[in-house]
């Protein structure tokens, strides 16, 4: 049985998804939210998973002790996997995370699968980066990236 719950924080409206064994899904609401056929339940994995979040947008956690399990490609889940290593408050080039996964050519399909990643923040595609230095693309909009970035940035421990 998959599980969601809406939730304000306060980068905004958020759904965590959970199938009753781990997280499968984070979304940044934009709009109202259609209704689906998932039951809407506020499980003990999901109130975990909020509160780890809140602490997190606290600045008062680093890192996420929560189980996963984003749907993807064989390719995807190595590049989300990679993510989960970049530490807190350091960033990585889809480049650098081609290379780490053994493919260095293939930083645009790492873009993909950055793009593609179903648990925002837990899974810190937010801390990839343009060769450049600079920031490009995120479900949540580059300002909200920018904040994360900086939240991380001033809370380094």
């Amino acid at each position: 049985m998959k599980y969601i719950f809406y939730y304000n924080t306060k980068i905004g409206r958020i759904g965590i998804e959970e199938n009753g064994v781990a997280i499968t899904r984070l979304d940044f609401i934009h709009k109202d939210v259609q209704e689906e056929i998932i039951e809407k339940h506020e499980t003990v994995l999901l109130k975990e998973a909020i509160k780890q979040l809140n602490e997190y947008l606290d600045g008062k956690r680093t890192s996420f002790d929560l189980p996963l399990e984003p749907k993807g490609t064989e390719f995807q889940k190595k590049v989300w996997n990679a993510l989960k290593e970049i530490p807190f408050g350091e960033t990585r080039s889809y480049g650098e995370i081609a290379k780490i996964i053994g493919n260095e050519k293939a930083s645009r399909a790492v873009g993909m699968a950055n793009n593609k990643n179903p648990i925002a923040i837990i899974v810190p595609c937010h801390r990839v980066i343009g060769a450049n230095g600079k920031l490009v693309g995120y479900a949540g909009g580059l300002d909200l990236k920018e904040k994360l970035l900086n939240l991380e940035k001033n809370n380094e421990k």
